[in-house]
């Protein structure tokens, strides 16, 4: 018979959350919005999978660099985009196997904007991510991203 035990989501302050919090910033203030992929890569396992709803599926981590560096972080991308955490969204829900903690579900909401200092209210493109991390010899590994729901605001007005 299986354990009734029920995990919910962790505090805001716990150490669980506030170290994918910070791994969230270096994904993306760093490795998005800066387009320094390499540093962001090294928080994602080999065997990386990206699910994106408009975009397709991705892998490998050697795909999903690759990818960055000759789509978003082009040099010539006249069309650069940065991404925005929307404040209070992120879920943090641990993942246990016998009791011992093994990994996390990462749930948020995020937007994007070609203007680097847009705000959540002024903006029409949005989407929803999942982030499942695993710990891999003592550190918190990005395994699987699910990317989706991405709408524009004026569309919904309708």
């Amino acid at each position: 018979m299986a354990s009734g035990i029920a995990m919910a989501q962790v505090d805001n302050n716990s150490e669980i959350f506030k170290t994918l919090k910070a791994n969230d910033s270096i994904l993306f203030k760093i490795g998005f919005n800066k387009c320094e992929v390499e540093e962001s890569a090294k928080l994602m396992t080999e065997d990386l999978e990206f699910y994106h709803d408009k975009g397709g599926v991705l892998t490998s981590k050697k795909a999903f660099v690759m990818q960055m560096k000759t789509g978003l972080c082009r040099k010539d991308n006249a069309e650069k985009v940065y991404r925005f955490l929307v404040e209070k969204s992120l879920e943090v829900f641990p993942l246990y196997n016998n009791g011992e903690l093994y990994g996390a579900l990462q749930n948020g909401k995020h937007f994007f904007s070609q203007n680097e200092s847009m705000t959540y209210d002024k903006t029409d493109n949005y989407a929803l991510f999942s982030h499942l991390w695993i710990i891999e010899n003592k550190a918190w590994k990005l395994k699987r991203v699910i990317s989706y729901n991405h709408v524009s605001k004026e569309i919904t007005k309708e």
